[in-house]
């Protein structure tokens, strides 16, 4: 049985960090592709970045000079380094994994277009305050 757990959300003030982790179980991280999403209240859920089939790592070019992934293969977890938060970053924060033999992830920008992912977590919250 595949999980995802993330951890690491709270809340911080303007211009602070936070590292999100995400937690698998059941699957490798190696065997899937993942990707982070998020979605604050009222709007729609939006991908931030992730890993494709091939494990190349990016994130969404509106977030790229704050937010990193990485994983970490042995401890089979896969994070969301969070930098310079802003007010606008609130919002409960979610990975979601897919078998990388899946279409969808051929590409970072298909996974989190597409939200065609398998197996999602429950999501951690992050509050930023001005």
């Amino acid at each position: 049985q595949v999980q995802l757990q993330e951890s690491g959300g709270g809340s911080v003030q303007s211009g602070g960090t936070l590292r999100l982790s995400c937690a698998v179980s059941g699957v490798t991280v190696s065997s899937v592709c993942m990707g982070w999403f998020r979605q604050a209240p009222g709007k729609e859920r939006e991908g931030i970045g992730g890993f494709d089939r091939d494990g190349s790592a990016s994130v969404t070019y509106s977030e790229k000079d704050r937010f990193t992934v990485s994983r970490d293969n042995a401890k089979n977890i896969v994070y969301l380094q969070m930098n310079n938060l802003k007010p606008e970053d609130t919002a409960n924060y979610y990975c979601a994994a897919e078998p990388r033999e899946s279409y969808t992830c051929r590409s970072v920008q298909r996974l989190i277009k597409t939200s065609e992912l398998r197996y999602w977590g429950q999501g951690t919250q992050v509050t930023v305050s001005s």
